[in-house]
């Protein structure tokens, strides 16, 4: 119950006089805020919706941060897969700066001089017909499902109401409400309820179960949606054939195949997109992040004109989709990660990692259970007996000895440098990862 006043509540600050040290002290300073006046501040005034690993960045470069006090660490969580092109790519920034002189935002309303020529661009890049522009891969995924209802109610002919959407367990596309309606995670949809109706989970890398759900609903299921590698999960690689089996089935039931490529895609897997370790081509591609090099919010969906077609005019939308600024972006990031061998150079560092993580894990098997991954996509998973929080254990001893990555689900550490890395950087972060898991080991009496 609310007991708060009126009266008690805090009076805003007096703009009008535009003295703006009364809303933050810290606006002219001289000299730089120091990393706990920054964590103090965020932890005072920010919603307590993350709990983030205690280091603050203030520049960054490739796949090297820098906190406010000069100590370098490598990131190895890359802001999420964001990006891909490493930190502040100079061609993504002049690209962006060289864009914000002349217009960032025209809204769909209107034309602009830029979206038709990303728009010709990303789909020729990625071989589809046509491509809606959204921001972020929430919103993408959003639309995908948006798009999969229409179609289904208006080219399959599934009676109205009735459409059902196909998701995999162990999935995250994200924090709306339609997209932790997909869940089976207890911390993403808890209290959130009720849940997004016509949905229907199977277990991930089970075609036996896709075939038997398309078997008993196929005339009602509008399409399949799936991350061809599940990253918060734990990054989890499907076995091989699965995407195979997956386009098979899916075409069989006409059925609409939505890979979600927000995390997977764009070089991080070690190929252009995670799909295209297999001859399987989805309907439905979703893309984010990377998609800007993490310069800015920019996402898009990709399909053919059969399925892209049901929107029409005043279907769909968004203010800044498609804006000039996001354009520019989306054309010179993914140029970057081609013209430079990205996708490449995530293949040999990712192959050449888990290399180094077999050794480490076999002179420490009894702490480092497994490892796995893709491209520059991996992970470890660590013992539980002795503490079920030592994935946080581990993430804080490595933030301390220079390198940065953050768990996820207790055991398991995602570990997801830039596609930028290089041969001495991805050795030098094996030797940090080993150091920390002998101070762990030793910690916890392995």
């Amino acid at each position: 119950m609310l007991r708060r006043t009126f009266a008690t509540l805090s009076k805003p600050a007096n703009i009008a006089k535009r003295d703006w040290s009364v809303l933050c002290p810290y606006l002219s300073p001289p000299g730089r805020l120091s990393s706990e006046q920054v964590m103090k501040m965020e932890s005072t005034y920010s919603a307590k919706n993350y709990s983030p690993m205690q280091v603050v960045f203030s520049s960054a470069k490739g796949c090297v941060i820098t906190d406010p006090e000069g100590k370098e660490y490598f990131d190895f969580l890359a802001a999420y897969s964001a990006v891909n092109q490493g930190h502040c790519h100079p061609r993504l920034l002049k690209a962006m700066a060289s864009q914000m002189e002349y217009c960032t935002l025209s809204s769909r309303a209107f034309y602009n001089n830029r979206f038709g020529q990303y728009a010709h661009f990303i789909t020729r890049f990625f071989g589809y017909d046509r491509m809606l522009p959204m921001n972020t891969g929430a919103e993408a995924c959003e639309t995908a499902l948006k798009m999969a209802r229409r179609w289904g109610y208006e080219v399959k002919k599934i009676p109205a109401d009735k459409a059902i959407i196909v998701t995999a367990a162990e999935n995250f596309h994200g924090r709306t409400l339609a997209c932790i309606s997909m869940s089976t995670d207890p911390e993403s949809y808890g209290n959130y309820g009720p849940k997004l109706p016509g949905l229907m989970s199977i277990p991930y890398d089970d075609v036996p179960a896709l075939e038997k759900v398309l078997q008993e609903n196929g005339d009602r299921i509008a399409a399949y949606i799936m991350e061809p590698i599940q990253g918060e999960a734990g990054v989890f690689v499907p076995r091989p054939g699965y995407y195979t089996a997956v386009r098979e089935l899916c075409t069989k039931y006409n059925v609409l195949w939505i890979a979600d490529e927000v995390q997977s895609g764009i070089g991080r897997a070690g190929k252009l997109l995670a799909v295209d370790y297999e001859e399987a081509r989805p309907d439905v591609v979703t893309l984010g992040k990377a998609l800007s090099g993490g310069l800015y919010p920019v996402s898009a969906v990709l399909a053919d004109a059969d399925v892209m077609g049901v929107f029409t005019p005043g279907t769909h939308g968004s203010t800044f989709g498609g804006n000039p600024l996001a354009s520019v972006l989306g054309i010179e990031s993914l140029k970057v990660l081609v013209e430079e061998r990205m996708i490449e150079n995530s293949f040999a560092m990712g192959e050449k990692f888990r290399g180094m993580l077999k050794e480490i894990q076999s002179r420490h098997p009894a702490i480092l259970t497994a490892y796995r991954g893709r491209g520059l996509m991996n992970a470890i998973d660590l013992d539980e007996s002795k503490d079920d929080h030592c994935a946080y254990l581990l993430c804080k001893t490595m933030l301390k000895n220079g390198l940065l990555a953050k768990p996820t689900h207790g055991k398991t550490v995602r570990l997801t440098p830039p596609l930028t890395i290089n041969a001495e950087q991805i050795a030098k972060a094996a030797d940090i990862i080993e150091k920390s898991i002998v101070e762990v080991e030793t910690k916890l009496k392995y």
